[in-house]
């Protein structure tokens, strides 16, 4: 009894870490997907100097939006094994794009804080939203 007494505020500090990381993220990548395929001016703008097409934001922003809520419904661990996947090459990508073309560097300490967000997030994870074993 005493042990699970002691464990109480770890578990629940796990869980509001999990849970603040992962409202972020899934914020960031709701709103961004809106951003995106709504094409707003910043954003477009900020990717064409970075050299992708205009219609990669449509798809970006489709996939933003799918990943905020796989990451946020019950169930569906490998689904959300995916989003955090792509959540992690969307932000570490933009952090190459922004430090190889030279632009915009002041948002990379953005994207290095959803990048950690996004890692934590998956670190935390209760057990409900992991994948179990293999199925051979």
């Amino acid at each position: 009894m005493a042990a699970s007494t002691l464990s109480s505020p770890t578990t629940r500090t796990r869980s509001i870490v999990y849970w603040t990381a992962t409202v972020l993220i899934a914020a960031e990548l709701g709103v961004g997907g809106v951003w995106d395929i709504a094409r707003i001016p910043y954003v477009r703008d900020l990717v064409v100097h970075l050299g992708y097409p205009t219609y990669f934001l449509v798809l970006l922003g489709v996939w933003k939006i799918l990943g905020a809520i796989a990451l946020l419904i019950p169930g569906r661990p490998v689904v959300k094994e995916w989003a955090y996947a792509g959540t992690f090459f969307v932000y570490t990508g933009a952090i190459a794009s922004h430090l190889t073309e030279r632009y915009a560097v002041g948002e990379v300490a953005v994207l290095t804080v959803m990048t950690v967000l996004t890692v934590l997030s998956w670190a935390l994870r209760p057990p409900s939203r992991r994948p179990g074993p293999a199925v051979r």
